[in-house]
């Protein structure tokens, strides 16, 4: 028996519980980018992002926790920034 049969037989649900390594990847760029300064509408425009997603899988870039985590701490830090300077 393949490799394969047996390890879906041994974990029939397993892909449900499975990340995408494309997404993961995806998500690490949108954040490293952030991080270098660029707008967040930008990003999601750039052909490294259009060529390898679909609308819909760019949108839940946005739902996964790291990219929320990453972009929403620095709105609070530039929103904290330019408090002080007031």
């Amino acid at each position: 028996m393949p490799t394969r049969i047996a390890s879906f037989f041994r974990n029939p649900f397993s892909f449900l519980f499975a990340k995408s390594s494309l997404e993961e990847r995806l998500a690490a760029y949108v954040i490293r980018e952030h991080d270098r300064g660029r707008e967040l509408d930008e990003i999601l425009e750039d052909r490294y992002l259009v060529n390898r997603t679909t609308p819909s899988q760019r949108q839940r870039l946005l739902d996964r926790p790291e990219v929320i985590r990453a972009i929403g701490d620095d709105a609070i830090e530039s929103a904290k920034t330019s408090a002080s300077e007031s």
